[in-house]
């Protein structure tokens, strides 16, 4: 099998790559159950990169109860160094507006349900998360987007736990703390990706405004109005920047978990390293 570098998590409304070879899909396991569903492995030239759909084919898994920890170390195995997140979010700015796009580069924490770390048991590891993009790949991202979409090229996105909407108190709430765009799944996502020194970037495709504004509350079917075009865009959007992302990444994400672990090796089950293997072998070889 070529190596696999580069994938994609498809959001609401983005369910696979289209007009793109598929030339398989796989299972695979992880000490953290099951991800989303299966990884397809689409040709594109020379390269093949994953996709793995965030919510499953029929959209079975709401926000809260996605395997995020398993679809992260999953695309790990693969040797997947990039990946790229499509999701659908409101907009708290009157400046951004539906069907436009926006590369976030900030996160605010909303949610409070979901494991945030895979140094969850006898290992502790402290990343640095005060840029939670990759800024690398977010300029890739940018530029290929601009082709197709309005884009703003920065921005702070919320992130609730959902699945329900924001109220209209909490929507005008995020804009004084200076959210600029909300959703549902970008967190913990890129936390994980951050601890297992995959880059992320997110391809924000706005659908509504939110509940800010009294006379336009968002609802399923103002989304639904708005995802078949965004989608449209997004398809084009992935499609010409795969070829862009074959360069090696000059990045710090590449190094994010070095000197992080705090952890003394005499007191970590050495179950631990077999669970964590994936994510620890380059600093820790073994903790038997």
């Amino acid at each position: 099998m070529k190596s696999i570098n580069l994938a994609f998590i498809g959001g609401t409304g983005f369910y696979d790559i289209q007009n793109l070879k598929t030339v398989d899909q796989i299972s695979v396991e992880t000490p953290f159950g099951n991800p989303s569903g299966l990884i397809s492995l689409v040709e594109v030239g020379d390269q093949i990169v994953a996709f793995l759909p965030r919510h499953g084919t029929g959209h079975n898994l709401s926000p809260s109860n996605l395997p995020t920890r398993a679809n992260i170390y999953a695309l790990k195995t693969l040797g997947v160094e990039r990946l790229i997140s499509i999701n659908a979010v409101g907009s708290l700015s009157e400046d951004i507006n539906p069907e436009e796009a926006v590369i976030p580069d900030q996160l605010i924490d909303r949610t409070y349900l979901r494991p945030s770390t895979f140094f969850d048991k006898s290992m502790v590891a402290y990343v640095s998360f005060a840029k939670p993009f990759c800024n690398e790949l977010s300029r890739y991202l940018i530029e290929t987007s601009e082709l197709y979409m309005q884009v703003h090229q920065s921005g702070t996105m919320v992130v609730i736990e959902g699945p329900a909407f924001s109220t209209s108190a909490e929507s005008r709430l995020y804009q004084e703390w200076g959210g600029h765009i909300i959703g549902m799944t970008a967190l913990p996502e890129a936390k994980l990706a951050r601890e297992a020194e995959i880059c992320y970037a997110s391809l924000s495709l706005v659908t509504d405004n939110d509940s800010w504004e009294e006379s336009d509350h968002v609802s399923q079917e103002k989304v639904a109005s708005h995802l078949a075009s965004n989608m449209i865009n997004g398809q084009s959007i992935v499609k010409n920047l795969i070829p862009k992302l074959i360069s090696p990444r000059t990045c710090e994400c590449q190094n994010a978990l070095a000197n992080t672990i705090i952890t003394k090796a005499g007191s970590v089950d050495p179950a631990e390293y077999k669970r964590l293997k994936s994510i620890i072998s380059k600093y820790v070889q073994s903790y038997s």
